[in-house]
């Protein structure tokens, strides 16, 4: 037989032996779809976890490596440093760089500098090198300021031209004072810090990239982006937090829009992250081949078993015609009972229980548009809000209370408003909607409704599950919506005012103490670094006394803009009171403190009010310290800022000082 005509016959036949070979078609569709579809996400959920788990170990695996490379070279540093010791003779330096030319083999050449920054010796010797002054040059100031080994933010080569880094470690002399520094100047393209970075095989899109904490590209697969700064287009919310200190796995997108497979670790001695990355499309590549394959099995074995179907269902079926065709009339209105002219004793009995029940349904029939009529009543009588939804979660009714509070008409259709929840809350309550029907629980839930005129509504919906007495079966449900705008805004505008200052809109003393548990909370269990400044407001005395409360008012409102203004946005700005300011930077390194801190200072310092013709500005003392291990509690590290700012004070005003554990003196004092 051949399948064209046959095809043909399915697609025109209204007989019942066709539309049960139709019906076992798709029925065979469906289960072939539902077979094909678990399998595409068991896969695609192994595939994930695979790649993932293999990314994972790349990541660490290539983060170790080169944090193995920076150590190598920072301890032959050390070690270098220790046997020139604190003395600053050109002649033995030169003889100790000289001595120790193997070095070359990791670094572009050696630097050493006194401890006022004056380059005293290098080796290859650099006509000009010598005689330099690298005291205003970042990684001098990081090294004398922590004076521990700091490797530099990437730069270009005067003479290469090809980009590198500054690896340092500070020279001390017998007690520990800072006496110079020692460092080796590292080409990235031709050192070998990232040679194990290029073997990396990732398929032909994924690959491989490192960066700086600050966001400078120290490797990346195009040469062209090497030193270049990490652009806003190839940020991503995992880059994000693995520049923080972050080091993990997760799905995000790359800058041309693909999602991928992403993962990040840390070399720490650096302050790197090593970042590797696989389009999710190519990862599910092998996948989406053998789904493929699977599909073409199965339409050829459903395309064989079609003759063999209808040969097997023409011989079953032929008694059943005439039972069909009554079937069919009696559901037309055309006939009232089936009148089969058979002896065969199991038709008849069908015949006999068909008609028995379809007098029970009709009498069924007008007991239910008794109750719907009553139902509809009560229902379009209430001024509360109330729904009915069938057994299939479709709403059939919503009485004339809930359609004014929701500003729909009668007709909208149902997937229409639905776009109306608010996105954040969709999926849940479509989920826990679904659940209710199912397992015949109430339905309970809060969630946003966005009217038509632009108003948001915050509903409260309730809903039981109306059930057969027997049986057990749902019917659908029958809900209750209340409008709780009202309540939820008072509680919102509650709690904002538990936490913040009125005057300028900044946290309070309140907030800030429970922010800064959280993070201290978050230091103690990952040692996630954060900063915390404290100052209070020079000048500002003459201000309130010349001017009264409402001149000092304005200037306290424009302090707090510019403040909240300079830092991040994941930073915590408050005022404790008075004059009296913190704030607090998660996941923010002493260095990054430092330059917030200072550029603070600055801003506010521009900061001015005027009365009868005078102009009145203010400046800062800030005290600047980070957690420390040793700190057993918040109020540890609140003392050690509020001390830097009194120090700040006492030595002028108008300054950033620094102070760290077991510190007496302050580290840094700068303008």
């Amino acid at each position: 037989m051949r399948l064209a005509p046959l095809i043909n016959r399915l697609l025109t036949l209204r007989s019942l032996k066709g539309r049960l070979l139709l019906g076992l078609s798709f029925a065979l569709a469906i289960l072939a779809g539902a077979v094909l579809s678990m399998a595409w996400q068991v896969g695609k959920t192994m595939v994930h976890e695979t790649n993932m788990s293999h990314l994972r170990y790349e990541a660490s695996l290539l983060a170790d490596e080169i944090t193995q490379q920076v150590n190598q070279r920072i301890n032959a540093l050390k070690r270098l440093s220790s046997s020139m010791g604190p003395s600053n003779d050109v002649g033995w330096l030169a003889y100790e760089l000289q001595k120790n030319d193997a070095l070359l083999s990791w670094f572009d050449g050696l630097i050493v500098s006194d401890e006022y920054g004056e380059i005293v010796a290098d080796w290859p010797s650099v006509v000009g090198r010598v005689g330099l002054d690298a005291s205003e040059l970042e990684y001098f100031k990081m090294v004398q300021g922590i004076r521990r080994p700091y490797v530099s933010e990437p730069f270009i080569g005067r003479a290469s031209g090809a980009p590198m880094v500054l690896m340092t470690v500070p020279r001390l002399d017998e007690d520990r004072r800072f006496a110079g520094l020692v460092a080796g100047i590292v080409s990235l393209d031709r050192s070998g810090l990232f040679q194990r970075l290029a073997t990396i095989r990732l398929g032909d899109h994924g690959f491989a990239a490192v960066s700086t904490a600050s966001g400078k590209i120290l490797y990346h697969p195009d040469y062209e982006l090497v030193n270049a700064e990490i652009s806003r287009a190839q940020r991503n919310a995992l880059l994000d937090l693995a520049l923080d200190g972050w080091q993990g796995e997760g799905v995000s997108e790359l800058a041309d829009g693909r999602s991928s497979l992403q993962a990040y670790a840390q070399v720490w001695p650096a302050n790197w992250v090593v970042g590797l990355y696989l389009p999710t499309e190519q990862a599910q590549l092998p996948l989406s081949g053998f789904i493929s394959k699977l599909f073409g099995i199965w339409l050829v074995i459903s395309l064989l078993m079609m003759p063999l179907l209808w040969w097997l269902l023409a011989r079953i079926l032929k008694p059943l015609e005439h039972l069909e065709r009554q079937i069919g009339e009696v559901g037309a209105g055309r006939r009232s009972q089936l009148a089969l002219a058979t002896g065969m004793q199991e038709l008849q009995q069908v015949a006999n229980t068909f008609n028995r029940v379809e007098d029970e349904r009709q009498q069924l029939v007008g007991h239910l548009q008794e109750r719907e009529a009553f139902l509809d009543s009560v229902l379009s009588a209430t001024p509360q809000g109330m729904f009915v939804a069938n057994f299939g979660g479709k709403i059939t009714y919503m009485n004339p209370a809930l359609l004014q509070m929701l500003s729909i008409s009668a007709d909208t259709p149902m997937e229409q408003w639905l776009t109306q929840i608010h996105a954040d809350e969709r999926e849940g309550a479509r989920d826990m909607w679904t659940h209710s029907l199912k397992t015949g629980s109430d339905f309970v839930r809060q969630l946003r409704f966005l009217r038509s005129d632009g108003e948001t509504l915050w509903l409260d919906i309730h809903a039981r599950v109306v059930m057969l007495t027997q049986g057990g079966h749902s019917l659908g449900l029958v809900g209750v919506v209340k409008d709780i705008t009202e309540r939820r805004q008072q509680e919102a505008l509650q709690r904002w005012e538990a936490e913040h200052d009125p005057l300028t809109g900044l946290l309070n003393r309140r907030g800030f103490e429970r922010r800064l548990e959280e993070a201290f909370a978050d230091f103690q269990k990952t040692s996630t670094p954060s900063a915390l400044l404290l100052f209070d407001l020079d000048h500002f005395k003459p201000i309130n006394d010349e001017g009264g409360h409402a001149l000092g008012d304005e200037m306290l409102r424009r302090i707090a803009q510019v403040v909240a203004w300079e830092v991040r946005r994941s930073d915590h700005v408050a005022r404790q009171g008075g004059d009296e300011f913190g704030v607090l930077l998660p996941s923010c390194t002493l260095g990054q403190a430092k330059v917030i801190a200072d550029s603070l200072r600055k801003a506010v310092s521009e900061v001015s009010v005027t009365h009868e013709g005078k102009e009145y500005t203010v400046t800062l003392s800030i005290g600047v310290t980070v957690f420390d291990e040793s700190d057993d509690a918040v109020e540890v590290a609140l003392a050690r800022a509020d001390a830097a700012s009194y120090d700040v004070k006492g030595q002028g005003r108008d300054g950033v000082m620094v102070k760290l554990t077991g510190e007496s003196d302050p580290m840094a004092l700068f303008d």
